[in-house]
């Protein structure tokens, strides 16, 4: 707690994500995304940027919140679908245990990459209050779209990608 501070200003700072990047503004559409690195399950780090000249999904997630867990087929599905065309997911855990993440993922058998936001910092860069929340990333590292609740379908990210990587509306992945 920063000296002066009451324990309810602390704590609004750091839910609104004062703590950590006062400079930085929460992603709109049309935005130029901060690049962020965080481990994977491995323990190796990754980071935004590595994947750019792809179109990129960043879901913020935990394995209690059941929207969450529910759109994750989806995005397996699509993922598995569009990798080899350019689309990444990487669902990043909001402040779970390792073990609990990897069991949870092994027993779906989700094969995207999942990165640990142990401190909340990357979830705050991205304003995220509530789960899930999605935010579709261009090739150039500038958000196309950012959804805050709902549930993705697979249609819903097919389109999205195809929209973003400049093709005219197809039918639904799932929909083939």
């Amino acid at each position: 707690m920063k000296r002066g501070m009451t324990l309810a200003a602390t704590i609004v700072a750091l839910t609104c994500g004062l703590a950590w990047g006062m400079g930085s503004r929460v992603p709109a559409v049309g935005m130029q995304v901060e690049d962020f690195q965080l481990a994977d399950l491995e323990g190796k780090t990754q980071s935004l940027s590595q994947y750019r000249g792809k179109v990129v999904l960043v879901n913020f997630w935990a394995t209690w919140c059941k929207p969450c867990t529910t759109e994750m087929p989806a995005m397996q599905t699509t993922y598995d679908k569009l990798r080899e065309k350019g689309f990444v997911v990487l669902a990043i855990n909001e402040l779970e245990d390792d073990m609990k993440v990897r069991e949870h993922i092994k027993q779906y058998g989700h094969t995207f990459p999942v990165l640990m936001d142990r401190d909340n910092k990357v979830a705050n860069q991205f304003g995220v209050f509530g789960l899930p929340v999605s935010v579709f990333i261009d090739e150039k590292g500038i958000v196309q779209e950012y959804l805050k609740g709902g549930l993705l379908t697979e249609e819903k990210i097919y389109q999205t990608v195809q929209r973003i990587q400049g093709h005219k509306p197809m039918q639904a992945a799932s929909a083939r």
